[in-house]
């Protein structure tokens, strides 16, 4: 249930994106009210889904995500405000409030989506941050549409933050906020986490604007990645681009003389230069691992989780794979390795049969028209060569499932195979293992995702190697019982002790110590005993969402640009 703050009471300008005239747009008046908060979260989507009942009215909905959950106490606690947009192309959205959080749309045309979102968010920076598996596109309106757009972004958090308030931004399509943030207002502590794989210096050397990008994430006070390689190449980056000192995990962004009285914290380098620290390193993100436990051990997944095996013919071995359907996620090297086994006789569809979910992603790019057509032909191959009367070899499911279902499937599986070839964490393991109250499965797991750097005691791989892949996954549907338990029991104490709001404690930890000598507002939610099984929290995010949330949500977000209203 949302409600009107009373405060709040226009709309927000929609396109306001030059540096010019700043000082309108960072006014709290100009975006819907005075109210400033103390902490506040900038992510490309809001936590909230909008919902259109039969009689054509509106309401908004909290989503699940895991970013939600960690946050959800320290904003209440705060008065925090999340700015983001609302998932409503060329439509001006009124602030509200969603359970006692301050909801702030930011406003898109279809024109900038095409091009800040779809085009250099993730046909430029997506793969290019993923190793260019596929080839990133290179457009200069494409990169004009994104300096836009993040600064409109930097208006708003800059406009409902109060002094000496806390931001926090989410993801890659805002790397240049915290810079533009800085600009507008030097009191704020700023931190930044980057969701996906950060490149090699070698790569993302390619990036005509990389000068650009990295300054701008310079502008924060912390910068988070998931894996210690990644906080390793962005400071690389750093040192290449820029020839700034790094020491350890700090680097030192010198700052003009005449800015030093107007810029919080400032040291002296080894040079004796005004320099302000910048903290770069890795917190691997988690899930709200209790609200999967408890959701598995409701009597009504486990009999979902029966009528699945039933369904599928109980095989002695179901293997699962749940994806977006994205070229990053190795897709069709573990059908290529199931196929194989197959047809070398290792295993057969009567014992055996794999589960993809493959949740509709970016519909309307070439690239993923053509990966699900070269997906789709591979799977009706691999059927048509090996499935029998009542056993298809592979059950092939291009839609979402509310998480529920995901919950019950993870429940049924025997194998879960997670094969990507380029990942910043992966959720989906770790929704996998949190699920397995039974301490029963095996987790196949690439060792190119940054979930591999935890969960040791899955099976991993390199997928590449596909003879490697295949004798994994015939390893792990014979694996004994006992080893079973002894790998799961060690992988569900490392994914229980280090969930979600572990890492949003360690975060802001991190922005509180390198915001030390100024008293920090935001307090970190408080951890108290573990919570009962039963208790379970609505949660979401659109930047660092589980995986159960994603495929819940299903395809909405392509369907909502496929059809202008997103």
């Amino acid at each position: 249930m949302t409600t009107a703050r009373p405060t709040i009471g226009t709309t927000i300008p929609p396109h306001s994106a030059s540096p010019a005239s700043t000082a309108v747009e960072t006014d709290a008046e100009a975006w819907g009210g005075t109210e400033r908060n103390a902490f506040v979260v900038v992510s490309n989507r809001l936590p909230v889904d909008r919902v259109v009942a039969e009689d054509g009215t509106a309401s908004w909905k909290t989503s699940p995500g895991g970013l939600v959950t960690a946050l959800e106490p320290v904003m209440r606690a705060n008065e925090g405000a999340w700015v983001g947009w609302p998932g409503v192309a060329d439509e001006e959205v009124a602030p509200f409030v969603d359970n006692g959080v301050q909801i702030v749309p930011v406003a898109l045309s279809a024109q900038e989506l095409e091009d800040y979102y779809e085009g250099f968010s993730n046909d430029t920076l997506w793969p290019l941050y993923h190793d260019v598996i596929a080839p990133p596109t290179y457009h200069r309106e494409w990169w004009d549409a994104y300096v836009r757009v993040n600064q409109r972004f930097a208006q708003a958090a800059a406009a409902v933050t109060e002094h000496n308030g806390v931001v926090w931004v989410q993801d890659y399509q805002l790397q240049l906020v915290p810079k533009m943030l800085r600009e507008l207002r030097p009191d704020m502590t700023i931190g930044f986490f980057n969701h996906i794989p950060f490149p090699p210096y070698g790569i993302f050397a390619q990036l005509p604007w990389r000068r650009q990008i990295v300054e701008g994430l310079l502008g924060a006070d912390v910068i988070g990645f998931q894996r210690q390689g990644d906080a390793g190449s962005f400071l690389r980056a750093v040192r290449r681009l820029l020839g700034y000192d790094t020491r350890s995990t700090v680097v030192e962004v010198p700052v003009e003389e005449e800015a030093v009285s107007g810029t919080r914290r400032v040291n002296r380098s080894r040079r004796g230069a005004s320099v302000r620290p910048v903290v770069a390193r890795h917190f691997p993100i988690s899930i709200d691992s209790a609200s999967f436990e408890a959701m598995a051990r409701t009597p009504e997944i486990q009999e979902r989780a029966a009528e699945i095996r039933a369904e599928l013919g109980n095989p002695a071995t179901i293997m699962l794979g749940v994806d977006r359907l994205d070229y990053t996620k190795g897709i069709g090297h573990r059908l290529k390795a199931f196929g194989e086994l197959l047809a070398d006789g290792r295993l057969t569809s009567e014992e055996a049969v794999l589960v993809q979910v493959a949740s509709p992603s970016r519909e309307r790019v070439d690239t993923y028209r053509q990966l699900r057509d070269d997906i789709e032909l591979q799977v009706g191959r691999i059927n048509g060569d090996y499935s029998t009367l009542g056993h298809p070899a592979i059950s092939y499911l291009h839609h979402g499932y509310p998480r529920e279902e995901m919950v019950a499937l993870y429940l049924a599986a025997d194998v879960m195979l997670v094969t990507a070839l380029r990942d910043g964490m992966n959720l989906v393991a770790k929704e996998y293992v949190a699920s397995r109250f039974d301490n029963d499965g095996v987790l196949v797991l690439s060792e190119f995702a940054g979930a591999a750097d935890e969960l040791k005691q899955a099976v991993q791989v390199n997928p590449h190697d596909i003879s490697g892949l295949k004798d994994a996954m015939e390893a792990s549907a014979r694996m004994p019982r006992v080893e079973r338990t002894r790998r799961m029991r060690a992988l569900r104490r490392r994914v229980i002790e280090n969930d979600v709001t572990r890492w949003s404690e360690s975060f802001l930890a991190a922005l509180a110590e390198h915001a030390a000598g100024q008293q920090l507002s935001v307090r970190p939610a408080a951890r108290g005993p573990e919570a009962p099984h039963g208790q379970e929290a609505e949660h979401r995010d659109d930047a660092a969402h589980g995986e159960a949330a994603e495929f819940e949500r299903g395809a909405t977000d392509e369907r909502q640009l496929d059809g202008g209203a997103r």
